[in-house]
Formats: C-alpha cells, sequence, structure tokens
C-alpha cells in the first residue's frame, strides 16, 4: 500500500471504536426493547443518525466503500466528533484535500435569469442555484414566502427553509410531500459533484436536525421534474392551489428559475392579486448587504 493510500481497515475500526462509546439515549434515540449485546451504538442505528442505508454503512466500516464528502459530514455528526475526530476520520478516508483547500465559487445570477424575474410582475418566482440555494426573488414570492432579504445569506435555501422554518413548513399543506420532492431533486443534482463542501454542509446539518430528512435522504431518490402543483395555506389569503413550473438554463451554472402560477377566474389567481396587492404597499427595503447577485443599480433584484 502506498504512502497516501486509504486504509479502509483503519476507517471501519475507528468507525466502530466511536459508535461503541456513545449512549444511544443521549443520541436521541428510543429506549431498547430488550437488553443490548453490545455498548453503545448498532449499525443500524448509527446508517439512521447519517442518513444512510444500513448496507451502505455496513460496507463502509468492512472497506468496501469509499465515503463521500457529504456521507463523511453526516457521520461527523451521527458519531458527534470532536474537531480532532473529524480531522483524523477525514484522513482515514482520504478526504483530506477535498474539503478544506476548495473554494466554492460564488453563485451570481445570469442577466437572463434577472430580466426573466423582473418582468414576472403578478406571480412568485424564484431563482434557484446549485444545492437550491435561493438566489433572487421578485416582491410576490416574498409574500408568498418570506422576506429572503432579512436572512443570513447561508440559510436561503430553499431545502433548508423547508426543514427548520417553521413558517414557511406551515405554508405547505402537503409538507411531506412537497418537502420529500425537494429532497429528492438535491439528491439528483448531488450526482454531479458529491464532494461539494456547501453540499457536505447542507446534507450534515439537515440530517443532524431532522429525522424525516435523514430517512429520505437514505432512500437515494431521485426526482428531475420540472413541474407540478402546490398547496399552500397562506396566512392572508389562505388557501392556494398553484401550477410549479421550473426552466433551466444550458450553460452549466445549475440556475433554474421556478414560477408559481393559477389559472384566471380561480380563487388562488383572485388570491395571487391580493398578494401582489399587498405587496406593492409595502414599503420597500434597501439594497442587502449579503445578496448573492451582481449589483446592478438600473435594477434591483430585492424589492
Amino acid at each position: 500500500m502506498s504512502p497516501t493510500a486509504p486504509d479502509p481497515h483503519a476507517l471501519g475500526a475507528f468507525l466502530r471504536a466511536r459508535r461503541a462509546q456513545l449512549d444511544p439515549r443521549e443520541c436521541g434515540l428510543p429506549a431498547a426493547d430488550s437488553p443490548r449485546r453490545v455498548a453503545g451504538l448498532r449499525r443500524e442505528e448509527v446508517a439512521q443518525l447519517a442518513a444512510i442505508s444500513v448496507d451502505y454503512y455496513t460496507r463502509l466500516e468492512q472497506g468496501r466503500v469509499r465515503a463521500s464528502a457529504p456521507v463523511l459530514a453526516t457521520l461527523t455528526r451521527a458519531l458527534r466528533l470532536d474537531d480532532d475526530q473529524q480531522r483524523y476520520l477525514y484522513e482515514l478516508a482520504h478526504r483530506t484535500h477535498d474539503l478544506p483547500h476548495r473554494r466554492p465559487t460564488p453563485q451570481r445570477v445570469r442577466p437572463a435569469m434577472r430580466r426573466l424575474l423582473d418582468q414576472l410582475k403578478h406571480t412568485p418566482a424564484l431563482v434557484l442555484g446549485k444545492r437550491l440555494d435561493v438566489l433572487a426573488w421578485n416582491p410576490t414570492a416574498t409574500a408568498l414566502y418570506t422576506d429572503f432579504a432579512a436572512l443570513p445569506a447561508d440559510h436561503r435555501n430553499y431545502l433548508r427553509l423547508m426543514f427548520t422554518d417553521p413558517a414557511i413548513r406551515g405554508l405547505h399543506r402537503e409538507w411531506a410531500h412537497d418537502a420529500r420532492d425537494a429532497v429528492a431533486a438535491l439528491r439528483m443534482e448531488a450526482a454531479a459533484d458529491p464532494d461539494d463542501p456547501d453540499l457536505a454542509r447542507l446534507v450534515g446539518d439537515l440530517a443532524f436536525q431532522d429525522p424525516d430528512f435523514r430517512t429520505w435522504w437514505a432512500e437515494h431518490h431521485v426526482n428531475s421534474a420540472t413541474y407540478g402543483t402546490k398547496r399552500y395555506r397562506h396566512p392572508l389569503v389562505g388557501d392556494l392551489t398553484l401550477d410549479c413550473d421550473t426552466w433551466s438554463g444550458d450553460d452549466g451554472s445549475g440556475q433554474r428559475l421556478m414560477v408559481l402560477t393559477a389559472a384566471p377566474g380561480t380563487p388562488s389567481h383572485d388570491a395571487l392579486r391580493i398578494l401582489t396587492s399587498w405587496t406593492a404597499r409595502r414599503p420597500q427595503p434597501g439594497p442587502d448587504p449579503d445578496a448573492r447577485v451582481d449589483p446592478d443599480p438600473a435594477r434591483s433584484t430585492h424589492r
């Protein structure tokens, strides 16, 4: 074995040793119906906490697969590793050069996407980037979802908000369906860049915080659907049923325009008109210092 080659047996030994040191109750796991024959967590429990399949985790301990960055991120949370243990895990997995030395490229809204967004006056629209980051939005999207400009830039992620923002979670009348579709969309995107450090952080954070995310991420469902129906319950205008269509560019940026519409004459169409009117009367915020778009004094994305 070369000096730089990973030692899968050492990785497996570390994983087994670490899970043996953990108390299931401290990890939020229910009490077992029968006495445990071994100390610590079972493989099945580590897999559950890390949002991966039991078979995958077993093969990882046996040295038969190489862990991706998102898997390592969720394992650091599941096994409650401190900083030194995290560095050791990445060294054993031969991933030490994948994350620390890779600087993510800033995502900037394409001019064509911005023009389209500015021309959509009466319907909610978002520009989504890689990892479902919310890069830009129009006033009606703010009225429907939330004031994105008031959020820290690293929290403007469609999937993160679906799982962690109570208001947005409550907005979706079919939250489980919509959230599971969003997880499947991220799974589809992750296949193109499995070692993306921002993806690893996002998956690690959500797997640690939400058991539904852990379950759905481990199922490996994928979804590239570009249209569908979303049902909302808005605190101002009540129930809405909207068609959701997404268009992607062919420039490799990963950006897509998501637009929500309703057929004219329907209650949902009338509700959107009310939202548009209500938004037009609201005071408009100033420029967002954390915005991830190129400044354009002639046309402001964040109103």
